[in-house]
């Protein structure tokens, strides 16, 4: 008995290391999960953050093409209302299912942005089938629907701990078309 005594310290020691080696690495091992699933929602975040300023631009760029058929944007293809009509549906039905996704993965103040901006392209396509549309008015659309696209975009990168990144306003200078006004 006295041989097991003499030895016990040393069996402690190894009970002791054994428990010591189990904690940290079980530790380890949730710490390594915890960041590797807070990394995979914020690619996912990313993901539908994108798709959703992707559906919202198809519209906008069909809002583009439509206003210059109707002479108060500068696109240079334009597009009749009756010609945009089902890519302009599909465009809408496109912004419902990424809408949903960005109401159940993003944060509050990114999914405040995109209503904005979903309110201010909603707006340029209500205006597009206004009978008499003017270009002053239109001007104004564009710098609302602009301003909240880049809120959007401040928001998203804010979001996902991007550095700030360019406005998207790109500044052109077209020539008008005879008969049509600058």
């Amino acid at each position: 008995m006295s041989g097991f005594i003499q030895q016990l310290p040393a069996l402690l020691g190894v009970i002791i290391g054994a428990l010591g080696s189990y904690l940290a690495i079980t530790k380890g091992d949730q710490a390594r999960f915890r960041r590797e699933q807070r990394v995979r929602w914020e690619e996912r975040r990313l993901a539908v953050y994108a798709d959703y300023a992707t559906a919202l631009k198809r519209s906008v760029t069909l809002a583009y093409r439509i206003a210059s058929h109707l002479g108060v944007d500068p696109h240079p293809h334009p597009l009749s209302p009756e010609e945009a009509a089902a890519d302009l549906a599909e465009a809408t039905d496109a912004r419902d299912p990424v809408g949903e996704a960005l109401l159940m993965l993003g944060t509050p103040e990114v999914v405040e942005r995109a209503r904005a901006w979903v309110v201010a392209v909603i707006e340029m396509e209500q205006f597009l089938r206004e009978p008499d549309p003017t270009r002053q008015t239109w001007s104004a659309l564009l710098a609302r629907q602009r301003i909240a696209r880049e809120a959007y975009y401040s928001a998203v990168r804010g979001d996902v701990a991007l550095p700030p990144g360019h406005s998207g306003h790109w500044t052109l200078h077209w020539r008008s078309s005879p008969g049509q006004p600058d």
